[in-house]
């Protein structure tokens, strides 16, 4: 893979903070965008922006094709049955709040269970939160082991109650470990539950087969899929997303509106109720096409010497200072790399780390209930993606022993003179 090239189409990276370059190391909250999904994007509010589905001019249908081939783009990455089971929506927090809700509303009732796991991102805990206190659900969490990895037996455990939903990351933001959401599923079926995948961690990464993985539904967000911010997608299987009552009300998901009644409009239409993000939709339809002409092999790969080159180098810097959490084999974790520096606040490490150009992350990451299973406030994280070069992570290294050096190996008082 040439990163070089790969960089050159990252605008942003040309620029400098404090004449230093920037080093970019925070994808996993949101990836930076290549020139052609900014292009993609701008052109269509140029030359093609019209309300769509709602014209018989020739410029809404141009704008509607637009959008609907975007939704034709996401269904084969996805290998989705058909571009009717792809819900367009502003990210992976809004379509998990989508199938949450609209489960609430006709399927799940005081008493249900559903399962969850200590790994989550809030997104995918606060909406089953909501549920419980407006529908009586019973909520439960599978834990992890001290490897970062799902506890199994504790899943085992709470499916012999038969849940009605069990819900989990494919990616941990956090730990970066790559759950076994096939085996979880087929287990979840097994008992007769529904599976709700959050792949907003690991659609920018690898490809995705919902078949493949046994989901019921899947979630992605395109901001950290290379693509603008402001569109998501929720992908669920066609017979669920058709039994289930919409999420929102208003214009363009409705059949026939009267005083007396109203009929909705079928999948997926039923669910993007109001003026679609259809520059959203085409940006991030390129953004997807930027991914597929590197190659998901390459992207891994590149990936994963990074990983390793970072793991290998600061352990060996910082032997004993460094708690490096997740699973402690490469092989099973995606390009996240979340950390403790003994003696170091987690936010004065990435303010340090920022004067030298270098941005991570610091903070509990929208997942406290795993702060807590880890022991810690909060933690830093490094996530390199695609446009991230072995230079940027010995940079990143080098200015993670100077902050060593500074906040957690003090030099000695100097003696009271006598």
């Amino acid at each position: 893979m040439d990163v070089e090239r790969i960089r050159r189409d990252f605008p942003i990276l040309a620029r400098t903070f404090g004449g230093r370059p920037l080093v970019y190391l925070d994808s996993a909250a949101t990836s930076q965008k290549p020139a052609s999904a900014i292009a993609a994007e701008s052109r269509y509010y140029a030359e093609t922006n019209a309300n769509v589905h709602r014209g018989v001019y020739a410029l809404s249908v141009e704008a509607t094709d637009a959008y609907e081939a975007a939704r034709e783009h996401v269904a084969r990455f996805l290998h989705a049955s058909s571009a009717s089971e792809i819900v367009f929506l502003r990210g992976t927090t809004e379509a998990i709040n989508l199938v949450a809700a609209s489960l609430g509303r006709g399927t799940l009732g005081r008493g249900d269970l559903v399962v969850s796991t200590v790994m989550e991102h809030h997104s995918n805990i606060v909406p089953w939160h909501l549920l419980r206190g407006s529908a009586g659900i019973d909520l439960e969490f599978v834990g992890v082991d001290d490897d970062g990895q799902l506890r199994l037996d504790e899943l085992d455990r709470l499916l012999a109650r038969r849940p009605k939903v069990v819900t989990l990351t494919h990616v941990s933001n956090v730990l970066g470990t790559v759950n076994p959401v096939r085996e979880v599923a087929d287990r979840a079926h097994a008992v007769g539950a529904l599976v709700v995948v959050d792949a907003a961690q690991s659609a920018p990464h690898r490809p995705i087969d919902v078949a493949s993985l046994g989901a019921d539904f899947l979630a992605f967000s395109g901001h950290k899929t290379l693509g603008p911010m402001g569109i998501g997608v929720l992908w669920g299987r066609a017979e669920l997303l058709e039994a289930l009552p919409p999420y929102m009300g208003g214009g363009e998901m409705i059949r026939e509106v009267r005083l007396d009644r109203v009929d909705y409009r079928e999948s997926p239409a039923k669910f993007e109720a109001g003026t679609p993000n259809v520059g959203g939709a085409v940006g991030l339809s390129a953004a997807l096409d930027y991914l597929e002409a590197v190659g998901w092999d390459e992207i891994h790969d590149h990936e994963s010497r990074l990983l390793r080159r970072a793991i290998s180098r600061a352990t060996d810097r910082l032997d004993g200072r460094l708690r490096i959490v997740g699973p402690s084999d490469p092989a099973r974790r995606e390009a996240v790399l979340a950390f403790a520096l003994k003696g170091a606040h987690p936010h004065d490490i990435a303010s340090l780390l920022d004067a030298k150009g270098v941005c991570v992350r610091a903070g509990h990451h929208c997942a406290q209930p795993l702060m807590d299973r880890l022991g810690v406030p909060a933690l830093t994280r490094a996530s390199p993606y695609i446009y991230n070069t072995e230079s940027e992570i010995d940079l990143f290294v080098d200015a993670l022993v100077d902050v060593d050096r500074l906040f957690g190996a003090p030099d000695p008082l100097p003696a009271r003179a006598k």
